[in-house]
């Protein structure tokens, strides 16, 4: 089969690498760098990596002949995802934990439940998918490919009106091996200072719950932890003010 990654980081290279030959379509300097000797085909556009519009837009030119669209998990590559496997007419499997190929279709295996049981999906090509984040470890194979540069039209189907910096409060939760998580339980923004310097004794980070970050905007949503939010697999986690 043949699989075409998407804003290409390693474990959507790895996990395309299951699927059978590979390519990239790329938007910038940073993706082609990313996807440079893991691809027979690096499909390259200049243009803002933001941009879904323009991602898009490249995308349908070339879609026709790929098996499967591999993606990491990230709130662009879902947006992406919704959109194009509407306009191909194909599933779209997310967060998915394992691939393989099974005669004429693709099997994928995801949580469900909260993490607590295995969903087994099964589906005929195309299929549009993202891939969980610390389940496809390693490098892919090294492969020896070309570059193509596309000069695409941005979708129709989606218009990007403007891009503006994203607040961020410099964390990257997917790599803590310790996280102190806060909830509802603090009352004031103020007490969140409790749980950063308890972050801060144990070599942590601190993450929080949906409300603290989507509702009461106290901290920025890189520190957001849950199915809505971050993905992560540290050594200890502790919830703290947190129900559910």
């Amino acid at each position: 089969m043949k699989a075409l990654v998407v804003f290409p980081n390693r474990e959507a290279l790895v996990a395309a690498s299951i699927l059978g030959e590979v390519a990239v379509l790329a938007v910038g300097d940073a993706e082609v760098k990313a996807a440079s000797g893991a691809a027979s085909t690096i499909y390259r556009i200049q243009g803002d990596p933001r941009d879904l519009g323009l991602r898009i837009g490249a995308f349908l030119q070339i879609a026709k002949g790929y098996d499967a669209v591999v993606m990491p998990s990230s709130k662009a590559a879902r947006t992406f995802g919704g959109y194009v496997a509407q306009k191909l007419g194909a599933p779209f499997l997310v967060d998915a934990i394992s691939l393989a190929v099974e005669g004429d279709r693709i099997k994928a295996e995801r949580y469900v439940f909260g993490n607590k049981a295995v969903a087994v999906l099964k589906a005929h090509p195309p299929v549009i998918l993202t891939v969980a984040p610390g389940k496809f470890l390693g490098e892919p194979p090294k492969v020896e490919g070309k570059v193509v540069d596309l000069s695409p039209q941005p979708s129709a189907i989606y218009k990007t009106v403007s891009i503006e910096p994203k607040a961020s409060g410099g964390v990257r939760l997917e790599d803590a091996e310790i996280i102190v998580s806060a909830g509802r339980g603090f009352k004031r923004k103020e007490d969140l200072a409790l749980a950063f310097d308890l972050a801060k004794a144990m070599g942590g980070q601190v993450g929080c719950s949906r409300p603290i970050a989507a509702d009461l905007k106290w901290l920025s949503e890189d520190h957001w932890v849950g199915l809505s939010g971050k993905k992560v697999r540290p050594k200890l986690y502790l919830a703290i003010g947190i129900s559910g």
